[in-house]
């Protein structure tokens, strides 16, 4: 079982930098931000960039993967974008990981003065195609609803071949479709509840229809990783060190490969204290390493 983390880019980098270092040091397998220009209720606060977030933690570590929690259509153009990954790919050696989900209504989407697409799913489904052909072709043109491409360019390509790893955000069956065809991984958010014991049997219900998914195309159910984000349970996955044992633990029966906490924040959302995240460090994540 891998456990990850994700820093909020919220602080200005001599405060973030730590907490970057932090993670690889106390033992997290991986390390995400949010990739958002604003994020619900930290809207009106500080903010900052994922992709240039990410470069510096690339180069003040060493070891533990990096990633986009998650990168969407809202804003992104997959040409840029794709020369974006290439970069970060190269700066970090090989130690990105591409969270990828379809957007939704909210601030990424009323700043720029538009409105939700009517036809998100079909939008993230022709995002990721587009993506997947400008990692791993030297040029691509392409014309769809949503995106074009004209004889785009990728030298020199990704480190990691044949391209960065896509892990794609997926609770319905036509973003798991597009999970099954691209993704190295899955990542799922559960239902949206209040009650803690209805959202673990969402999840479960949720990692079967995955199930049913890759049967469809007869894709070995191993050759997919099962990411969980805890913290979109009612109850934050840091509350204790006990609940964030059972967390793991229950996300491990269901078949996850990977459990994503939240670095504790100091008010609000996921508003903890540093000192569980550093003993689940030391007691928990021992527990739980994958075996060499």
């Amino acid at each position: 079982m891998r456990i990850g983390i994700v820093i909020l880019p919220e602080d200005r980098w001599w405060a973030a930098e730590p907490k970057w270092r932090g993670a690889e040091e106390l033992g997290f397998h991986h390390a995400w931000t949010y990739d958002h220009l604003g994020w619900r209720t930290l809207v009106d606060g500080p903010w900052f960039s994922a992709i240039p977030t990410l470069t510096a933690a690339a180069a003040v570590t060493s070891t533990i993967r990096l990633g986009t929690y998650v990168a969407s259509p809202n804003f992104r153009h997959p040409v840029p974008f794709a020369r974006e990954l290439t970069t970060l790919d190269d700066i970090s050696d090989g130690r990105l990981t591409v969270g990828l989900g379809a957007g939704g209504a909210g601030y990424d989407t009323v700043v720029m003065g538009g409105e939700p697409s009517r036809k998100r799913t079909e939008r993230f489904g022709e995002f990721v195609e587009l993506l997947d052909r400008l990692l791993t072709a030297d040029r691509t043109t392409y014309r769809g609803e949503h995106y074009a491409a004209v004889e785009a360019r990728s030298a020199p390509g990704c480190v990691q071949r044949p391209r960065v790893p896509f892990v794609v955000a997926a609770n319905g069956p036509k973003a798991m479709r597009t999970a099954v065809r691209y993704g190295t991984g899955w990542v799922t958010t559960g239902p949206e509840t209040d009650d803690h014991a209805t959202w673990w049997r969402g999840v479960a219900e949720i990692a079967e229809r995955m199930d049913a998914e890759l049967a469809a195309i007869e894709r070995a159910p191993s050759t997919l990783d099962r990411h969980l984000n805890l913290d979109s349970s009612p109850v934050y996955s840091l509350t204790s060190v006990e609940h964030f044992r059972d967390a793991v633990g229950r996300a491990r029966e269901l078949g996850f490969t990977d459990a994503v906490t939240h670095w504790p924040r100091a008010e609000g959302v996921y508003a903890g204290r540093e000192t569980v995240l550093e003993q689940v460090a030391s007691d928990v994540l021992p527990e739980f390493a994958p075996h060499r």
